[in-house]
């Protein structure tokens, strides 16, 4: 199931048409109201949610989903007339998945929706390459998707879980930030500090083992046991 939250009517029953013929359910919502009723009685694959909203804005909706435990791991693709750098780098750094801007071309539309659910269906399988990783304090079991730190579980969202999970995978090697952007968010489109901020709030939650992540300042990130 897709949700579509777009107040104008005949980009809404556009977008609703194009993605209905190839082949996804999907559920058109003109204001964020109806919206939030929807996500209490189910939770969609992907959201689709434009910027300029009546009575609450799409960052502020964004930010509220990336903050809810049952909606953070959601897709969500910023549908916006909005198309600023700054405005790309907001949506970007909230946690959004992708950013198209209007106008925009049904094929190219339809091409990131499969795209992004690719990536997070790529990434919910098990086993990548190996069941466990443990490093000091740090242990991640793939298999059961969990991180404990000192024995204690740590709650991480779908990207900062990938994060980790590619940065474990380089075996201690420097990790360079343009791979990390395209394993986690895939094809990736201007600049943004997004990367930095997931970074940041990864090793806050993994709290003592947040210091294993280096910042090798020009490549990228490395994840090592010595601190």
């Amino acid at each position: 199931m897709i949700y579509i939250l777009e107040d104008d009517d005949n980009i809404r029953k556009l977008v609703s048409y194009a993605l209905k013929k190839e082949g996804y359910d999907v559920l058109g919502f003109p204001e964020p109201g109806v919206f939030w009723e929807a996500m209490r009685n189910r939770i969609p694959e992907l959201i689709m949610l434009d910027i300029m909203l009546p009575v609450e804005d799409g960052l502020s909706i964004l930010k509220k989903i990336r903050n809810t435990s049952a909606y953070e791991d959601i897709p969500v693709i910023m549908l916006t007339a909005k198309s600023s750098e700054f405005d790309k780098a907001s949506g970007l750094d909230l946690g959004a998945d992708d950013y198209i801007s209007k106008p925009f071309g049904i094929m190219e539309l339809t091409s990131r929706v499969r795209a992004v659910l690719r990536r997070v269906n790529r990434g919910n399988s098990v086993g990548v390459s190996r069941e466990t990783y443990k490093i000091g304090c740090l242990e991640v079991d793939n298999g059961k998707h969990s991180v404990t730190v000192n024995g204690e579980s740590v709650d991480l969202s779908f990207k900062e879980y990938s994060l980790l999970l590619c940065l474990l995978e380089a075996d201690q090697n420097v990790v360079s930030r343009e791979e990390l952007l395209n394993h986690v968010w895939g094809e990736y489109y201007g600049e943004s500090r997004t990367l930095d901020v997931h970074i940041s709030k990864l090793r806050v939650k993994l709290g003592e083992a947040g210091d294993y992540i280096r910042t090798v300042k020009g490549v990228g990130y490395q994840l090592t046991g010595a601190v």
